[in-house]
């Protein structure tokens, strides 16, 4: 598990030579201010989610790091195998907010265009098909979790599916490329528990160019 976490960041964890943290995780900027995807996610909520949310993640995961290199370089193993969970939960947590913050923007919404939209129709019929399934299996998840659309390299097909908690989509051998985020702090201040709502309006700000770009990389690198 952890060795997909590693694999998935986008800094090294360690130096080769010395089992050093070789540089810390940062917080992603946005391209868009806070405010701008209003009235789909509020600016409190944008906020809240980037400054205090994602940056505990990428600050909870330096720490876990530096621990575990401090472990590995000491030959402590129980330690280094007692810091797995951290390392997932916080690194998942990283990746995964870094992929959803370029999956949004003021100007998306409305229908693919290019390669993404034609393998959607080719793996899930039509783009109304794969919106009523994404958005069906996103409130289909019980407690905290992420709904994701996926690149499968083996099979060369889009995948839909779900991960808890905040473990990253590559634990599937899957390559993200569109995701929601159904933790609670991404929506309740605004919709309540009315996570229908929340999925619904969503839609309205994917950047499907984004998604595309994702798309031509992964397929790249497959």
């Amino acid at each position: 598990m952890l060795s997909a976490v590693k694999r998935s960041l986008a800094t090294a964890i360690f130096c080769p030579s010395k089992h050093r943290v070789c540089s810390k995780h940062t917080l992603p900027a946005l391209d868009y201010a806070y405010s701008a995807l209003t009235p789909v996610i509020s600016e409190e909520i944008m906020t809240l989610h980037h400054t205090k949310h994602h940056q505990t993640y990428v600050d909870n995961l330096n720490i876990a790091e530096e621990k575990l290199a401090k472990a590995i370089q000491d030959g402590d193993i129980a330690t280094a195998i007692s810091l797995e969970p951290a390392v997932k939960f916080n690194g998942g947590g990283h990746i995964n907010h870094s992929v959803f913050w370029t999956n949004l923007s003021p100007q998306g919404g409305g229908i693919p265009k290019g390669d993404i939209k034609e393998l959607i129709e080719r793996d899930f019929s039509s783009f109304d098909k794969f919106k009523e399934l994404m958005s069906t299996q996103s409130l289909g998840i019980q407690g905290s979790g992420w709904s994701w659309l996926g690149w499968n390299p083996r099979h060369g097909r889009l995948r839909l599916t779900t991960c808890p908690n905040q473990d990253p989509l590559s634990m599937q051998g899957l390559i993200p490329l569109l995701g929601i985020d159904m933790w609670e702090h991404a929506f309740y201040l605004q919709y309540k528990n009315v996570k229908a709502n929340y999925v619904k309006a969503i839609w309205e700000v994917i950047n499907w160019e984004n998604v595309n770009q994702r798309l031509d990389d992964a397929r790249m690198s497959s």
